[in-house]
């Protein structure tokens, strides 16, 4: 009996998720502050300060990003990516402007992202460059961002 309840218990519970340990956070800062000034800022911040944007639905005005903040936002998973979901780009009514649309690529690693124009789809489309590359942007109405 008292094994069905802890396994009633635990099935009851929905799963949690893990943040970002100390080690794994540090060495993302050390990736991210190229020039080891112990600020994010410029294009080294932009990926960074979309993400805030996105799950906070706030920035920091100065576009800048101190170790500290970083620290605090990487912890509880601000900058983690998701992948797209299978299918994506999806039709739909989007109601992302172009700005939010931008920020989903910018923090998925897409740089120099043209002016984006939604189709009769609903979808975002673009061009920008990710890894040195060339790329098509799409983004969706549920924020999946494809690449090709």
């Amino acid at each position: 009996m008292k094994v069905v309840l802890l396994v009633a218990a635990f099935v009851a519970v929905p799963s949690i998720a893990f943040a970002a340990s100390d080690p794994d956070c540090t060495a993302e800062w050390a990736q991210a502050d190229a020039n080891k000034d112990g600020v994010l800022h410029g294009p080294e911040a932009d990926r960074y300060l979309a993400y805030i944007r996105i799950r906070a639905q706030t920035s920091p005005q100065n576009g800048k990003i101190t170790q500290e903040a970083f620290m605090a936002a990487c912890k509880a998973d601000t900058f983690k990516a998701q992948a797209p979901e299978q299918g994506a780009p999806l039709k739909g009514a989007n109601s992302f402007t172009e700005n939010q649309a931008k920020d989903r690529a910018v923090a998925a690693g897409v740089n120099d992202v043209s002016t984006l124009q939604k189709d009769a789809d609903g979808i975002w489309r673009g061009k920008g460059k990710k890894a040195g590359s060339d790329v098509e942007i799409a983004v969706d109405f549920k924020g999946n961002v494809v690449t090709q």
